[in-house]
């Protein structure tokens, strides 16, 4: 007979999808806390350390370069301790590197510090995405976006407990230190749920963790091809989100000569236009499809990063941001929902060969948008991914193909 929800929490083994999903959300908002508590002490860093626009450029594109690495580095974590643990490890070791930030006594400290935020990031960010496909299979509909709205509320969260650090002029190893704990506790938190097998009310355990024999079977040649056009967006949204996220602070400050506590409040507005957007995202696929939610929204980025550029003082900035949030938040969870459906049995391994396409995004957005920022046109920095978004509407029509499909078009391959 097999146990209920009560039986199985009296034996010791946490029960269900619904405690999976509530350890899932906090760890995807605390994902985007520690994100986001690094981009927003740029400034402040830069100023303590005393760090030239170019080194500050070189260390935000590490960070990105690292987190591609941790992200295999993630998936061989997750096929020796499954993607519970190595959410678990990573946020002890993101937690670790942000007070190394803040206390760096020099610039070699803080570099290496940045070199092991991007690797526990990386490792992070494929498991936790290994997890929510998992747990949105059980669930059999679209809730990646929740997932994604809780990483939007953790920045919105960390952008103003740096303001307010700035605000009572806090030291920014304080600050950090402060984040750093907040990671340690949700750290400490995590619990691992059997998840029910999807499309079966009896709730019958499923191992929390993969067996090697799914994470290691090969995609083939036509998987690659059909991962491209999300890759492709993917790349896209990251080039946004890391111009947003990682530069809009220093332009505030640098161009449009706001204060330092003035400066994190763009990437607070952007991380809040991402959480109304992300918590749209499920509802709004359900009536719309996917096709049309993303080529709004790609219209909707396109002309927010171009009131970006436009800016003439931080406060249109700082709405423009916002907006650019409530577009751009919809594009990366229905890329990697509509990605890990491709193959559920391969799951992992399709989400960290996607993340190629995103650490490419973030290396692309922070090293272009810092070289021209220290040249003095982050308002081209901003103006040019408009251009891009625009380019990738056709790109809306993937995302309309069923699940069932692929599975068949997976089929037929191997049996080819």
């Amino acid at each position: 007979m097999p146990l209920t929800a009560p039986g199985r929490a009296q034996a010791g083994r946490p029960a269900g999808k619904a405690g999976a999903r509530r350890v899932a959300t906090v760890t995807f908002a605390a994902q985007g806390m520690s994100v986001a508590a690094v981009y927003t002490t740029v400034p402040a860093v830069t100023e303590h350390l005393r760090l030239a626009p170019l080194l500050t450029t070189a260390l935000m594109v590490t960070v990105a370069l690292m987190a591609g690495a941790g992200s295999f580095l993630g998936l061989a974590a997750i096929r020796v301790a499954g993607p519970v643990s190595t959410m678990r490890g990573a946020l002890l070791t993101a937690a670790v590197a942000l007070m190394l930030i803040g206390w760096a006594p020099g610039r070699a400290t803080a570099g290496c510090a940045y070199v092991l935020f991007g690797i526990a990031v990386g490792a992070l960010d494929v498991g936790i995405n290994t997890r929510a496909a998992a747990i949105e299979r059980v669930y059999g509909r679209s809730i990646f976006g929740s997932f994604y709205t809780a990483w939007s509320v953790g920045g919105v969260v960390a952008a103003l407990l740096t303001a307010a650090a700035a605000r009572l002029e806090w030291p920014v190893a304080d600050g950090l230190t402060v984040q750093a704990g907040i990671l340690l506790i949700v750290a400490a938190c995590i619990r691992t749920h059997t998840l029910p097998t999807a499309g079966e009310p009896s709730e019958p355990p499923e191992p929390s963790e993969p067996s090697d024999t799914s994470v290691q079977s090969p995609l083939g040649r036509r998987m690659w091809a059909r991962l491209l056009p999300f890759g492709l967006v993917l790349l896209v949204v990251y080039v946004v989100d890391s111009t947003v996220s990682a530069w809009s602070a220093v332009y505030l400050r640098q161009t449009l000569a706001a204060s330092l506590t003035v400066a994190p409040m763009a990437y607070a507005a952007y991380q809040a236009g991402t959480v109304v957007g992300r918590a749209a995202t499920d509802r709004l696929v359900q009536r719309f499809g996917a096709v049309a939610v993303v080529r709004t929204a790609f219209l909707l980025v396109a002309g927010a990063l171009a009131g970006m550029a436009t800016a003439p003082g931080w406060l249109f900035a700082v709405l423009a941001a916002g907006t650019v949030g409530l577009g751009a938040s919809v594009l990366a969870p229905l890329c990697l929902a509509a990605a890990a459906r491709l193959r559920p049995d391969a799951s992992e391994t399709v989400l960290a060969r996607l993340n190629l396409f995103n650490y490419a995004g973030v290396v692309t957005g922070g090293a272009v948008s810092g070289l021209l920022g220290s040249t003095g046109e982050f308002r081209l920095a901003y103006a040019a991914p408009a251009a891009l978004a625009v380019l990738l509407l056709a790109a809306g029509r993937h995302f309309s193909r069923p699940a069932g499909r692929e599975r068949r078009a997976h089929e037929a391959e191997v049996g080819s």
